[in-house]
Order: structure tokens, then C-alpha cells, then sequence
């Protein structure tokens, strides 16, 4: 499936556990280890195979930047169909930057989808089967998580500002603190997301950055001198691999997407590369309903 898009430009030299899927003219990601987990739903949205028109092409998943209902709707319906879910067994808040957690169950299916949205916050836990946990991105880094001994979940929305408040560990401790998780079983994995070399920031961010890591933000490799003085190339990446270490997460159970979106806004949707003219991606994580 890689070799189909020869012009995707991955990072450090390949997909690493990343590979593409294609159902119908669906296009999505996976990670390799998590297919054999028969327990397990999830996927990344691309760009490619809805409906979508003009700077929403083609597979926009949100409802709030100006595409036609009716466009989101069908876009929902075939990424659903290509995942393994129904649209009104999705759930998606209003995200806000925040470090907030909710544990959310099948009372809340559809939440955010097709149905109001009920929570403001910036990830999600389930132990429930059936319900499928979404994160809306467009250069912003989606996490995933999953137990494979308790069969629980997770999904966290990590903008910079989610980041330097560890969004990242307030949900181990989350899933830790509901169903006594033990860190080292977790699997967290990173979705497409802007990478260092695209991501420029201004010293303020740096500044958070530094006081969330103890002073220690360039001794870490975090960011580097940017182009233009007084801005810098931090790496969201790093930054969130280093906060679930620091969480008990075990090295090789941390998943980097080696994918940016803003090297591939053709592909994917990319905040930075369009402007902010741009529909929006989805990343999905759930337990499948083994009931007859």
C-alpha cells in the first residue's frame, strides 16, 4: 500500500509501524502491532475518499469549519464503514486545549457526532465495548492508548498547550486510578501530526515549555533555533514520547507516527500549510462489541 503514494514524504526515513489501509476509496492509517488485536477498533483519518469539496476535499470530519452537513454526514458514514464502526457509536468533544479527562460509556455513543456534544475537554477513557473515542486534528498530535491485559482505551487531543500540561499522563493516571492499569502494559501511539522542522513558535511557548520540564526543555532536545531570531522549531513529538516515559510507559510501547501533516497537506489536513483553510482529521481508538 505504501508504494501507491510514492509522494508521501515520511519522516526518518519511513512508515516505521504506521501502514496505510484501503477500503473502497477510503484511505486511512493503522498501526502494524495493534491489527492483531482482534479486541481492538481504531484508525487516522486522511484526506483521501469522502465527499468533500473545495479546501474540505475530501474527507473532512468536522462539523464546525464550513462544509455541508450533508458532506460530513457520508464522510462519517464511509470512514466509519473502512474502521469498523457506525457513525453513532462515535464520541468527540468540544476540544479546548485543556489536560481534562473524562471517562465517558455507552450512554454517551454518538456524542459530538450525531448527536449535541456533551463534554468540553481534550481526551477521553472507556472499559466499554461498542463506542468508538474520536480526536479531531489538523496538525494538533492525536494519542492513542490501549491496555491489551484490561481492554481499556483512551484517546487524547495534544496541541502545545495540552503538552506542556502533560495531557498525555493525565490519561495513564486516569486509566490507572479507574481500573488500576499498570503503566508498563499500556500502548500509546501518536497520530499524524505537525512535525519539528515544520512547527515554529515564538518564545512565550518556549518559555511553557521550559517550566513544564524543569528548566531542562533544550538539555532534552525539545526545540532547536528557528529560522528567524527569536522563533524556534518545537518538536511535539519528543516532548510528548518524554511525558509518557515520565508516566510509566515502557520505550518500546511508544508509538511515533513518522507522518507530518504539514509535509503532506496533499494528503493530509495541515493547519500551518493552508492557513487554517482546511477541514479537519479524525482519530478513532475502541473496544469491539463481542456480544451475540
Amino acid at each position: 500500500m505504501e508504494n501507491d503514494f510514492p509522494l508521501i514524504r515520511w519522516k526518518n526515513g519511513g512508515p516505521g509501524e504506521m501502514i496505510l489501509r484501503k477500503s473502497g476509496n477510503v484511505i486511512y492509517t493503522v498501526q502494524r502491532r495493534w491489527e492483531d488485536w482482534d479486541w481492538l477498533i481504531h484508525g487516522f483519518s486522511t484526506r483521501e475518499g469522502g465527499v468533500s469539496t473545495g479546501i474540505h476535499r475530501s474527507m473532512n470530519l468536522s462539523r464546525g469549519n464550513g462544509d455541508l452537513p450533508e458532506n460530513v454526514r457520508e464522510n462519517y458514514l464511509r470512514i466509519g464503514n473502512a474502521i469498523g464502526f457506525e457513525p453513532d457509536q462515535a464520541i468527540a468533544f468540544s476540544q479546548i486545549h485543556s489536560s481534562r479527562v473524562v471517562e465517558v460509556t455507552g450512554q454517551d455513543a454518538g456524542s459530538g457526532v450525531t448527536k449535541p456534544v456533551k463534554e468540553k475537554a481534550d481526551a477521553m477513557v472507556t472499559k466499554d465495548c461498542g463506542i468508538v473515542l474520536e480526536i479531531m486534528t489538523a496538525d494538533c498530535v492525536p494519542i492513542l492508548f490501549a491496555d491489551p491485559v484490561l481492554h481499556c482505551v483512551g484517546a487524547a487531543h495534544s496541541g502545545w498547550r495540552g503538552t506542556v500540561a502533560k495531557i498525555g499522563r493525565e490519561v495513564v493516571r486516569t486509566m490507572e486510578k479507574l481500573w488500576q492499569c499498570r503503566p508498563e502494559n499500556i500502548v500509546a501511539a501518536i497520530g499524524p501530526s505537525i512535525c519539528a522542522d515544520c512547527y515554529e513558535v515564538s518564545t512565550d511557548v518556549i518559555e511553557e515549555t521550559e517550566k513544564a520540564f524543569g528548566g531542562r526543555g533544550r538539555e532534552l532536545k525539545l526545540y532547536t533555533e528557528g529560522k528567524k531570531e527569536g522563533k524556534y522549531q518545537l518538536d511535539l513529538w519528543e516532548m510528548n514520547r518524554r511525558i509518557l516515559l515520565e508516566a510509566g510507559l515502557r520505550e518500546e510501547n511508544i508509538i511515533l507516527p513518522e507522518l507530518c501533516t504539514c509535509c503532506n497537506p496533499d494528503f493530509l489536513f495541515s493547519h500551518r500549510a493552508t492557513g487554517g483553510r482546511r477541514g479537519t482529521l479524525a482519530s478513532f481508538i475502541g473496544i469491539k462489541d463481542t456480544r451475540d
